[in-house]
């Protein structure tokens, strides 16, 4: 396989544009935080939802479509864009060969970086963290109490694209671009229990902005995904986003 790709081998390559993850497993949870926070920390246009807060997982993918399974994780915020309620993306953290990064990325906008994940179950406990740069800032455990026969509507994922100037000005080059994917989660087994969410402080991955005010949920799912082909609904003000940007990079301050 060269630089210059064949066209047997594009062809390979989309024709099947949706991503599958067959026997995924899930833990995660539901809350909720103080409405001023979601407010400062959803770039425009996105607008808060009606309930301020979240969700937090940690996976695990066994295989995919695409290749060899491996962990992930993320924090979402409650969004809504006109009229039309769904997540934004804060942060995607995985645990994989590096091409898994910037495909999520490139492709779709998920803010994803490298990182070390664990997740076990014993019992009736599951318990999971993250780790990045020898800090540990995200940690969930899950005590199950009772099956959970669905799952509630989630809606799509909002995610934004964009390309730094090459003149190294603030800016982009071209357009910022908001998406719209969305992953279809086709239940084996779902259990539901109660959550302890916690974040500590990390310069590289500010989780602990998010002040968690109530723990509404906790879950655990094993299931098969399927990720849809995104869309391109908007070109937004690229002044605006640029200080939401660099969720996407471990942010660079000099010396």
């Amino acid at each position: 396989m060269g630089f210059v790709k064949t066209p047997a081998e594009l062809a390979a390559f989309y024709e099947n544009p949706a991503r599958l993850f067959p026997g995924a497993k899930m833990m995660g949870a539901i809350f909720q935080t103080r409405p001023e926070i979601v407010a400062r920390l959803l770039p425009p246009p996105l607008e808060p939802a009606e309930m301020p807060g979240g969700l937090v997982f940690i996976a695990e993918y066994p295989q995919t479509s695409l290749g060899p399974g491996y962990r992930e994780s993320a924090l979402f915020l409650n969004c809504r864009y006109k009229g039309e309620n769904g997540t934004y993306c804060l942060a995607m953290p995985i645990d994989s060969e590096e091409v898994r990064c910037t495909n999520g990325r490139d492709i779709f906008g998920f803010p994803k970086k490298l990182a070390k994940i664990h997740l076990e179950r014993n019992e009736n406990v599951v318990h999971g963290w993250v780790e990045r740069h020898g800090v540990r800032f995200f940690e969930l455990k899950v005590e199950l109490m009772s099956e959970l026969p669905a799952l509630a509507p989630t809606g799509p994922n909002f995610l934004f694209k964009a390309l730094p100037r090459v003149d190294l000005k603030p800016g982009f080059d071209g357009p910022v671009l908001l998406c719209k994917q969305t992953t279809e989660v086709a239940l084996k087994k779902a259990e539901i229990g109660m959550p302890t969410i916690t974040f500590k402080d990390s310069p590289r991955d500010p989780w602990s902005e998010i002040e968690v005010t109530e723990t509404l949920a906790g879950f655990y799912l094993v299931s098969d995904n399927t990720m849809r082909p995104g869309e391109v609904i908007a070109k937004i003000d690229g002044d605006a986003y640029l200080p939401y940007y660099f969720k996407c990079l471990d942010f660079p301050v000099g010396k």
